[in-house]
C-alpha cells in the first residue's frame, strides 16, 4: 500500500492497470485485482474525465465547481479540503485537513482510523473557529456531500463548490499539500502506532504553518500571509462601513 500511495501521489492518473505494470516493473509482482481492492481501501482512484474518483452519497446534493478562471486574491476567499491515507509500519490512517487556498495556511487537520464524515466535520468545525470562507470546495466523495456537512456550509451563507468528476486539478492546493507533508514526513518518520502520526503532524504542520517559507508566497510562511491578509480584508471592511456611516 506503502508503494501504491507514493505512485498515486506522482501519477494521479494512473488506475489499477497502470499501478499494476509500474509496480511489476519494479519487482513487486501484484495481481490487479489485489491493487483495485488495495486502492478502494485507501479511497483513490485513477482520476480521468470518465469516472469520479470520489463517490458521493446515494440521493445526496452535487453542487457546481465555482471556481475555473477565478483570481484568488484575499484570505478567507476560498477554503478546500480533502481526505488522504496515511501508511503506518502497521495498518493505516485517514487524514483530513481544512486549506486557506491564498495563504495555504492549514487552518484545521484531524485523523481517523475509519473513512467516515464525523471527521471532516470535526475538522470544518476547528476551522470555522478562524472564520469563514466564502467558498468551500470539496471532491463529491460522501464525506462531503452529506447533509450534516454540506448543511454546516450553507448555514452560513458559504457557497459550496465541488470538483469536476475525474478533475484532479480542481483542488491542487490540498493535493500539493499531501505531497509535501507524505514525502518530508510521514515516509520518511516511518510511523508506528496512532499516537506517532498524531504527535509528528501535529509539529510538522506547525513548522509548515509557522515556519516553513514558500516560494509562491514571496518566502513568507502561510501563517503570515493569512494573518496579515485578514487583517488587510478587516481594515477595508471597516472602511467601508465608516465611508457609509
Amino acid at each position: 500500500m506503502r508503494q501504491i500511495d507514493a505512485l498515486y501521489l506522482d501519477n494521479p492518473s494512473y488506475g489499477s492497470r497502470s499501478m499494476a505494470a509500474v509496480l511489476a516493473n519494479t519487482g513487486w509482482e501484484v495481481n490487479r485485482k489485489r491493487i483495485q481492492r488495495l486502492m478502494r481501501l485507501m479511497n483513490i482512484a485513477g482520476a480521468t474525465p470518465q469516472r469520479a474518483t470520489s463517490k458521493p452519497a446515494p440521493g445526496h446534493r452535487i453542487f457546481p465547481y465555482l471556481l475555473r478562471n477565478v483570481a484568488i486574491t484575499h484570505p478567507d476567499q476560498v477554503w478546500s479540503t480533502d481526505i488522504t491515507y496515511v501508511p503506518m509500519r502497521s495498518g493505516f490512517v485517514y487524514l483530513t485537513a481544512v486549506m486557506d487556498w491564498y495563504s495555504r495556511y492549514v487552518l484545521s487537520w484531524e485523523l481517523s482510523n475509519r473513512l467516515e464524515g464525523s471527521f471532516c466535520l470535526e475538522a470544518l468545525d476547528a476551522a470555522m473557529k478562524h472564520g469563514q470562507p466564502e467558498v468551500f470546495n470539496t471532491d463529491q466523495g460522501a464525506q462531503f456531500t452529506a447533509a450534516a456537512f454540506v448543511n454546516r456550509l450553507l448555514d452560513r451563507s458559504v457557497a459550496v463548490s465541488m470538483d469536476g468528476r475525474g478533475r484532479a486539478l480542481d483542488n491542487v492546493f490540498i493535493e500539493r499539500l499531501w505531497k509535501s507533508v507524505k514525502y518530508q514526513d510521514i515516509y520518511l518518520r516511518d510511523y508506528e502506532t496512532v499516537a506517532d502520526v498524531e504527535e509528528g503532524l501535529r509539529l510538522y504542520f506547525d513548522k509548515y504553518n509557522h515556519e516553513r517559507p514558500h516560494q509562491s508566497l514571496d518566502n513568507l510562511t502561510p501563517a503570515k500571509v493569512y494573518e496579515w491578509g485578514a487583517a488587510v480584508q478587516s481594515k477595508r471592511r471597516v472602511d467601508r462601513c465608516d465611508g457609509g456611516a
